[in-house]
């Protein structure tokens, strides 16, 4: 049998979008389509001095730190056998260039879906061949920035595109800054009737057509339209994989650095990678990081340290954390708690910080934030049903990151460290719908904690300790955390009156 050793599958990086034709031809006159770009930048040391940081390229790192090689030989694709460990880039835009391709124009988005299905089958039998036993075992990852995670969604989505067989190989997709819910332009979702430069390939109508989404609005050729909403949701959203394929196995990693992208910034605002809305990048129930980069270039997702770590902690990691905050009383300023016991109606919102780090790492896997426009949001009545003032009974509190570890990068001993800092604020106090300012603190803090967190897993079971490293040192022992009902439960509260339950969940990744 040929070596295909778990987890190191082939991966078929899928790039996003070129709007023009001048775009088009520059991706396909370039053999990596951006997956090797990189960056350059700076960075202060501990004795002050600046140095630069360089970050090679996901595509180098990649063959760096794990084997992999490219399928290019010769100056032409490697047509015969190539190892597991091969990076392939799906170059379906060739097909629009006269000189590489046909120049029959753009594919849709069914057209590349339907392509990387082939692709797919390809590389199995690439890497295969005629050994039976390697087949059963083969399996590949799609890595897809932007429209190309849309085109991953579409196989795999639409039973009328591409083979089941093909389907059926996924292992796990990952992909950057990816419109899951379409783009919108100050608001406004980018209307359907926009065919030029395939825009409307990010209209939610248009998106539910390809993804073929249970009860659907129809398609365009001529089948009826019928309304469709996702359970539960208002809005026409199409952030879902429609039960096509696991949420666990799909990662979202989110830019939250509008400032340094191109003019479309000025278009989309803030909230948003400078092209895709923060609210939009993501899939539902999927576990997905937020960093502080833009949607590409230099300071993008794609290429960044950031991005590459995630990356390789979902494909090759082995536990999954997931952690929530379990809000049980959130203080009310003296002044604005007079107010309440007079009677008076009182509206406020809140927003939780949460930077998640690992032991010695100068990177951050999450990174949600005031200042980077990402911090979580909710309303009292969001997490107190029962209480609010005109409150939905559907209770939400927080999740505030779920990020993939890797137990092999441990460089000393068996435990997983890594560091929670949380904050939590509130936005405003509404007294009888007035905004309550004359004694309010700016950006004051109900709770701000760095939590350290060591994980390790004894005959099976995880045990777990923490650390409230605000007080104390974080190479001390710790506190245990009792396991209940498949998840720890670390008590937080502050003087001011907050308290709060940080529930941790610790999980073998499959």
């Amino acid at each position: 049998m040929k070596k295909i050793k778990p987890p190191f599958y082939p991966i078929i990086y899928i790039r996003g979008f070129a709007m023009t034709q001048s775009a088009v031809e520059e991706t396909v006159a370039t053999p990596y389509m951006g997956f090797n770009l990189g960056s350059t930048k700076i960075r202060q040391e501990w004795d002050g001095e600046v140095k630069r940081h360089i970050f090679e390229s996901p595509l180098i790192r990649l063959m760096k730190d794990f084997g992999y090689v490219d399928n290019y030989s010769d100056g032409l694709e490697t047509e015969g056998d190539i190892p597991a460990k091969s990076i392939i880039i799906h170059r379906y835009y060739e097909q629009a260039d006269s000189d590489i391709g046909s120049g029959d124009g753009v594919p849709s988005i069914e057209e590349a879906a339907g392509s990387l299905s082939e692709l797919i089958l390809k590389t199995r039998d690439q890497v295969c061949g005629d050994d039976s036993d390697a087949k059963s075992a083969f399996r590949v990852y799609l890595v897809a920035h932007s429209m190309g995670g849309l085109i991953a969604r579409c196989l795999l989505q639409n039973d009328k595109i591409g083979s089941k067989e093909a389907k059926s190989l996924v292992d796990k997709v990952f992909t950057y800054g990816t419109p899951h819910n379409g783009i919108e332009i100050r608001g406004v979702n980018v209307p359907r009737f926009l065919g030029g430069w395939d825009i409307n390939n990010f209209n939610r109508r248009r998106i539910a057509e390809y993804l073929q989404l249970s009860g659907s609005l129809g398609s365009s050729n001529g089948d009826t339209a019928r309304p469709w909403r996702v359970p539960g949701d208002e809005s026409n959203r199409v952030d879902t994989l429609d039960g096509k394929f696991p949420e666990s196995r799909f990662f979202c990693h989110v830019g939250t650095n509008h400032e340094d992208y191109n003019l479309s910034r000025y278009a989309v605002g803030p909230m948003s990678d400078g092209l895709v809305l923060i609210k939009n990048a993501s899939i539902q129930g999927a576990p997905r990081t937020y960093t502080h980069h833009s949607h590409s270039g230099h300071y993008g997702l794609v290429n960044s340290e950031e991005g590459y770590q995630n990356l390789t902690r979902f494909l090759f990691g082995d536990v999954r954390v997931t952690g929530r905050m379990l809000v049980r009383d959130l203080p009310l300023p003296p002044s604005v708690r007079k107010a309440h016991e007079d009677g008076r109606e009182i509206r406020a919102s809140y927003l939780f910080e949460c930077t998640v780090m690992t032991r010695g790492a100068r990177f951050r896997l999450s990174d949600r934030r005031i200042d980077n426009n990402s911090a979580v949001f909710r309303k009292f009545e969001e997490m107190f049903p029962d209480n609010g003032a005109s409150g939905s009974k559907k209770l939400r509190m927080p999740v505030l990151f779920s990020v993939f570890l890797d137990r092999k990068k441990i460089e000393s001993g068996k435990t997983l460290v890594f560091t929670i800092d949380l904050a939590v604020k509130t936005t405003d106090y509404r007294i009888s719908g007035n905004l309550f300012t004359r004694q309010r603190i700016p950006e004051e803090n109900l709770f701000r904690e760095k939590v350290t967190l060591k994980a390790v897993q004894d005959k099976g079971q995880w045990r777990l300790r923490y650390i409230l490293t605000d007080e104390q040192w974080g190479e001390n022992k710790g506190r245990s955390v009792t396991f209940e009902d498949g998840r720890f439960l670390i008590p937080l509260s502050s003087r001011k009156g907050f308290k709060s339950d940080l529930e941790v969940t610790v999980d073998m990744a499959t």
